[in-house]
């Protein structure tokens, strides 16, 4: 068997050195480089894509498998074209190539999102499909020229294969921990673009090979400018949102938080009895009848947003202490720059995963649990199993009620689930939403959308709560007792074991929002 070397017309005996234009260090960084590069690029898509396909399952499978695509598709071409042409010449292109491609993907996705929205998934494919092969590409190509003889071939895979891990790996804990947390993501990935073209002009310097620096620095600048003018822009970027404050042009105090596109609250900052959105008055129209007027309360709430609900309790029920576990501190902030929170409004708000902050609290020591987190359109699926429910009612006491905000369309399918599993735990269970959403009026099309689930060991007065929904013009109805069992159906119960919660839920338009 003829020795593997860098060019099949200088065979290069066994063991003996060569000249490879490219030293072990160089290599080293070339594939930590371009590996930790395409894991920027895929957890970077995610969050470009949330606002307009939404922060599911289904969006991150699919990124990820459109990447592991790029990365098999890479690598393969890489190693045949590296048998075919000199390697040299092929790591400033690919360089170059992905980092103006990488540099122009927030301004084209966003563009086309608000613009030929039909089209997103198959640009967004190509945003990472592109640079993701370019760049994979690179360590066969790498490999190709530090390959001397059959001798030491193990050698060099083995060890420019534990580098590009190491790299991807890298990325991955870089962009998650401290390049989102830090920059926008148009910011990140303009930046990995210009350095993408920096690495490729080094390579160009050194081999004096391909010479296309000039223009596809012009690319880049080109898809800096974009984004400066493309639609879809953010206030703030934070940990897990694009979020935007929107004032209202009818009501000078009031507020509305948009994350991802969707609106997630409303807050009269001058006002905080003022409920805007329907789910919220349907929320306060149970606390108000299940408990005396002005009575203070002690509330934990899963899941923040703008915070309408501990406003609006700590305002008619003085002496209320509410805990709120919000896992994204940028929302935190958010309130308390631009949407008027003050530390003595009787709200403490703790950046944190509400299943996590649930197992802190004591057991008996709630009369209020409100869930109300939200990721895209869904509720986190760990907060909807027979698991969480189990520890949302050992923290509340004898009288405590459960009350949630359910988002769903179609047939309802998540809704039914959700109820079942409430059914699993609580004596009590009662629904609250468009009579044709939760079975009370069959003749109507279900429209879906908000739903509101109470849940408790005690009665709950639903006549009093039935009126007070009417007092607030919400048009909502009460399903329970034999009604919602027969709504309900044979829905799944959700556990930890199994919470298909993305898939239950049905289709729907991000843009009609919340």
């Amino acid at each position: 068997m003829s020795p593997v070397t860098g060019s099949s017309s200088s065979p290069v005996a066994e063991g003996t050195p060569r000249d490879h234009g490219l030293g072990p260090r160089a290599a080293a960084v070339l594939v930590f480089g371009s590996s930790a590069a395409v894991l920027v690029v895929e957890i970077v898509a995610l969050r470009l894509l949330a606002p307009y396909l939404g922060l599911t399952l289904e969006t991150s499978t699919v990124v990820i498998g459109i990447a592991l695509t790029a990365i098999a598709l890479g690598s393969w071409l890489g190693g045949r074209l590296a048998d075919q042409v000199n390697p040299r010449r092929l790591i400033g292109p690919s360089l170059g190539v992905s980092g103006a491609v990488v540099a122009l993907t927030p301004a084209v996705l966003r563009s086309t999102a608000e613009w030929a929205p039909a089209t997103l998934l198959l640009i967004a494919s190509l945003t990472i499909l592109v640079p993701g092969a370019l760049l994979s590409a690179v360590t066969p190509i790498v490999t190709k020229l530090r390959l001397t003889s059959l001798a030491e071939t193990g050698t060099v895979v083995g060890r420019l294969s534990g580098v590009g891990t190491v790299g991807a790996i890298f990325g991955t804990v870089l962009t998650g921990f401290v390049l989102v947390s830090r920059l926008p993501v148009s910011g990140i990935l303009i930046g990995l673009g210009t350095l993408l073209v920096v690495g490729s002009a080094l390579v160009e310097w050194r081999s004096r090979g391909w010479s296309g620096t000039p223009a596809l620095t012009l690319v880049v600048v080109a898809g800096g400018l974009a984004t400066t003018v493309a639609p879809g822009g953010c206030d703030t970027e934070t940990k897990y949102h694009c979020a935007r404050v929107v004032e209202d042009p009818d009501r000078g105090s009031g507020r509305t938080l948009v994350l991802d596109g969707l609106r997630h609250s409303y807050v009269d900052i001058d006002d905080p009895t003022f409920l805007k959105f329907e789910y919220v008055r349907a929320i306060a129209s149970v606390v108000d009848a299940a408990f005396p007027d002005g009575e203070p309360l002690a509330a934990y709430h899963l899941g923040g947003g703008g915070l309408t609900l501990p406003r609006y309790l700590a305002a008619t029920r003085p002496g209320t202490r509410s805990l709120v576990s919000e896992i994204d501190d940028g929302v935190v902030r958010i309130n308390r720059d631009r949407l008027g929170l003050r530390p003595a409004a009787g709200v403490d708000v703790r950046a944190e995963d509400g299943r996590l902050g649930l197992r802190r609290l004591d057991a008996g020591s709630r009369d209020l649990v409100v869930g109300d987190a939200f990721g895209g359109v869904s509720v986190p699926w760990h907060l909807t199993t027979v698991e969480a429910i189990t520890d949302i009612r050992r923290v509340l006491n004898g009288d405590g009620l459960y009350v949630a905000n359910l988002i769903d369309h179609g047939d309802m399918a998540f809704a039914r689930a959700e109820v079942a599993t409430l059914h699993e735990t609580f004596e009590h269970v009662a629904l609250l939403g468009e009579g044709a959403d939760i079975g009370l009026d069959p003749t109507a099309t279900p429209k879906g959308g908000n739903v509101v689930v109470l849940a408790s060991d005690r009665t709950v007065d639903l006549d009093a709560t039935q009126e007070a929904l009417d007092a607030r013009q919400t048009g909502w109805k009460i399903a329970t007792g034999d009604d919602l069992t027969s709504w309900t159906g044979d829905a799944h119960v959700l556990t930890d074991d199994y919470a298909p919660v993305d898939q239950l839920l049905q289709p729907y338009s991000p843009q009609s929002g919340r």
